[in-house]
């Protein structure tokens, strides 16, 4: 497996409303069968049934790719164009920039899974 896969790490705020915990787990590490992400506040248990997992197993297969395509990124824009002006924004800039997260409904709530992949802080752009 990919080692930026093994470093990707994800987290979101526990379902427990009395509970201020956040759960972080590695992407790799959900993909196993019976896995379970552990609250570390509340030791609340999150095992994720075949849709959730689905999903987390897509998003590894886009981080995949984007480390295949790292070579052209430098030569890739996102242009965003206003009245009179475009302003192209490189794609490896956004990259390093901005959130990357999954918003799902679980338990009747809109939940934030937020995405790590490069060695970062789990507060950063939180």
């Amino acid at each position: 497996m990919d080692d930026n896969i093994k470093m990707a790490e994800v987290d979101f705020d526990c379902l427990d409303r009395d509970c201020d915990g956040l759960v972080s787990f590695k992407l790799s590490d959900a993909l196993i069968d019976d896995f379970q992400a552990l609250c570390p506040n509340c030791h609340g248990a999150y095992q994720f049934d075949d849709e959730l997992t689905a999903k987390l197993n897509k998003l590894r297969d886009l981080i995949v790719a984007v480390r295949k395509a790292e070579d052209i990124l430098g030569d890739c824009n996102v242009a965003i164009t206003v009245p009179e002006r475009t302003v192209k924004v490189p794609y490896a800039l956004l990259l390093t920039r901005l959130n990357t997260m999954i918003t799902l409904n679980l338990a009747g709530r809109e939940i934030d899974f937020h995405f790590r992949i490069e060695p970062s802080s789990p507060e950063t752009f939180r």
